[in-house]
């Protein structure tokens, strides 16, 4: 009797570094579908989540598959709301445009690219 395969966190990483360098179309969709696999089961949830620490499975996450955020939710993992910056110039937040200055007495003027006819 045969044991089934078991998915490791290093193959799937594996298999993302080689269709990122070399293009290869097999080990992205072998990639992926161990990935489905562990997103869709509720009992490796824990190591997908471990998985979407590196950046090139939060990538095919959030473009094939989409689960990371859903799982986060449902688990509370959920990041709070930032509240927004206050500037240390509360009302002052857009200061009186700058006068231009009047040229300088002495400087000189550029010449006239049209002669006066």
């Amino acid at each position: 009797m045969t044991r089934p395969s078991r998915i490791s966190r290093a193959v799937i990483v594996a298999q993302l570094r080689l269709a990122a360098t070399k293009g290869d179309r097999s080990a992205l969709t072998l990639a992926v579908d161990q990935m489905k696999t562990w997103a869709y089961s509720p009992r490796y949830w824990q190591k997908y989540l471990q998985l979407l620490a590196h950046p090139l499975a939060r990538l095919v996450d959030l473009t094939v598959i989409k689960q990371g955020d859903k799982i986060a939710h449902q688990k509370g993992w959920v990041k709070p709301k930032r509240e927004p910056r206050k500037g240390k110039r509360g009302a002052d937040r857009h200061p009186a445009p700058r006068a231009r200055r009047a040229p300088r007495p002495g400087a000189t003027t550029q010449p006239s690219l049209f002669p006066e006819l």
